[in-house]
């Protein structure tokens, strides 16, 4: 299998203080023990969490991992992402992950949105082909698409700017993901597209993570989450069995990898990754 084309890969994000540094290193060296394809890194509002994720990255690249950072020109400017580019690329980093980056809440300045075709247009012009650029995409739209067309036309944008592949915000409608994948290659969008999955381990923040980035919980799912009620047990098996089977699915359909959203957290990754097989994919 080519991980270049065809990646198992997963996403960490910068904590905020020294004690969940500490953690999410116990929870890098565990995942790490899974082989993924890559990690990546988020960069948080604005940039807001730049200097924790090129922390992070370099760190766990120094360690043995490929890392992926997210960047985006939210409260950077050209020069400092031109010296991110550099510092990333002498350590040997070899892939990124293009956002448009958000504003983060309650900043109160009115800062111009750069948006993420014109960061991979920015990247190709200063590092030419160097970059394996990720982008990302909405199979069930994003939040602040007019409709489901346009929001097509925009990843197309980032697609013709030069990204190599893209990764999807979560869902649990496998549907949702094979028919966005067919309109998109009706589009002339011809780079692989990555489902990203989230495991299900608290149904509360599951539901806030949804409502912020507009990813659907179909109501069947949502009834059977809420009736286990203080069962955090019972809730973790059941999550992690729904989302093994929607894995399974999609990679027998043909989805080129995937992505998990870790949440700092190894358990539930580590659980449905062992059984998929996934640490079998390249023997």
């Amino acid at each position: 299998m080519d991980s270049e084309n065809s990646p198992f890969s997963i996403e960490f994000y910068p904590p905020r203080n020294a004690e969940g540094e500490s953690r999410l290193d116990a929870v890098h060296a565990e995942l790490a023990k899974l082989n993924p394809d890559y990690f990546s890194v988020t960069y948080g509002a604005g940039g807001s969490t730049k200097t924790g994720t090129s922390k992070l990255v370099m760190k766990y690249q120094a360690a043995g991992s490929q890392v992926a950072p997210h960047l985006s020109f939210g409260g950077t400017d050209e020069q400092e992402v031109l010296e991110l580019l550099q510092t990333y690329k002498e350590a040997g980093i070899k892939r990124i992950v293009a956002l448009r980056g958000d504003i983060p809440s309650g900043s109160g300045a009115p800062m111009h949105y750069r948006y993420a075709n014109e960061l991979v247009k920015f990247v190709r012009k200063e590092t030419g082909d160097y970059y394996h650029i990720e982008v990302a995409c909405y199979p069930e739209t994003h939040p602040e698409a007019k409709n489901f067309s346009d929001d097509v036309a925009f990843f197309k944008q980032k697609v013709d700017a030069g990204a190599n592949s893209a990764i999807t915000q979560y869902f649990y409608n496998v549907d949702a993901y094979f028919r966005f994948v067919d309109y998109c290659d009706s589009q002339g969008i011809n780079v692989p597209i990555v489902p990203g999955v989230m495991p299900i381990t608290n149904f509360d923040n599951l539901k806030r993570f949804s409502a912020k980035c507009g990813a659907g919980i179909p109501l069947w799912l949502g009834k059977r989450l809420e009736d286990f009620g203080d069962d955090v047990t019972g809730l973790k098996q059941f999550g992690q069995d729904v989302v093994t089977e929607l894995c399974y699915d999609l990679l027998q359909g043909g989805a080129p990898g995937l992505h998990f959203y870790s949440m700092n957290l190894s358990k539930s990754v580590s659980q449905i990754w062992s059984e998929l097989g996934l640490q079998d994919r390249n023997t």
